[in-house]
């Protein structure tokens, strides 16, 4: 188990306990926080107390992160699309609609699934649920993803993101008519304090860099290309909307009234990175979805 310390801040003086936790890393959710309050896992000057106990300046919270309960992923036989594999990499184009890794309560029909049927040896560096997994995009985006097939391989596909060398293109359509064709968006990334589930600009968030250019325009849209420098949680969908063009289809940052599409209208076109074992680069395109690609026809139709 894991423990971890955090003293109350002047700023945080009212703040519920299960509210102040959960903000100290965004991968608690505050569900999960308040079960770790429940079960006597976070303490307040050594005390147990309830989850809508509020914060005093000073207040010294202690708390003991249990260990995750193992979990057996089950593999399952999938018509992956595969663009490329070895001994060490893989890389598979991700359908809309598929959820990359397990979660507790939603084990089956994930990527991984898929993986762990097609190939047995993938690296176990981020453990059971996630297996070869070095970067994730979200269950309504396609595209492309590279997988490590051990963890000499992982590391280096890690390593190369870090560094931010790695070669991430996405296309996307996007609500309003963009003027200009190029343009950096510049914004730190991090929990929305309002909603847990949702990210946005924050000053004190994550680094996040994302650069554009315009490849077409429609009347109320444009269909943008985006390249990530940084790679954050809902990066693309967050920054576009913070500029004023969010994109279509999405649920959770667009408008209601948008085009017809089941998720965001965001593909991971272009993937390039370094090989880990030859240091030969390696690039490979996947085509954007034949339903993305309607869209694009009603939108050139209706100009």
């Amino acid at each position: 188990m894991e423990k971890m310390e955090h003293t109350i801040l002047e700023e945080q003086k009212g703040d519920r306990i299960d509210k102040v936790i959960s903000a100290l890393d965004e991968e608690w959710s505050r569900t999960q926080v308040q079960q770790w309050i429940k079960d006597g896992n976070a303490l307040v000057n050594g005390q147990v107390v309830k989850t809508n106990y509020k914060c005093a300046v000073n207040d010294l919270i202690e708390i003991t992160i249990p260990d995750p309960e193992p979990l057996d992923v089950i593999p399952e036989e999938m018509d992956l699309d595969i663009y490329y594999e070895d001994t060490d990499v893989l890389v598979v184009n991700k359908p809309r609609g598929m959820v990359v890794h397990p979660a507790p309560g939603h084990l089956t029909g994930t990527l991984v699934n898929g993986l762990m049927a097609h190939c047995k040896d993938l690296s176990g560096i981020n453990g059971v649920l996630r297996p070869g997994i070095v970067h994730r995009i979200d269950k309504d985006t396609s595209g492309l993803l590279m997988v490590a097939k051990n963890d000499m391989a992982h590391e280096s596909l890690v390593n190369q993101l870090v560094e931010k060398s790695v070669t991430r293109k996405y296309k996307a359509i996007v609500h309003g008519v963009i003027p200009h064709d190029f343009g950096t968006i510049d914004a730190p990334l991090g929990r929305d304090p309002k909603d847990r589930q949702s990210m946005t600009v924050v000053d004190d968030g994550k680094h996040a860099v994302t650069h554009f250019h315009v490849l077409e325009r429609y009347n109320h849209f444009t269909l943008v290309e985006c390249q990530l420098e940084t790679g954050r949680t809902h990066q693309i969908r967050v920054h576009m909307k913070y500029i004023g063009y969010p994109l279509a289809g999405d649920p959770k940052y667009g408008p209601k009234k948008t085009l017809e599409i089941d998720g965001q209208a965001l593909h991971a076109g272009v993937l390039g990175f370094v090989h880990p074992r030859t240091q030969e680069y390696l690039e490979f395109e996947a085509p954007i979805p034949s339903d993305f690609e309607r869209l694009l026809d009603q939108l050139r139709n209706n100009r």
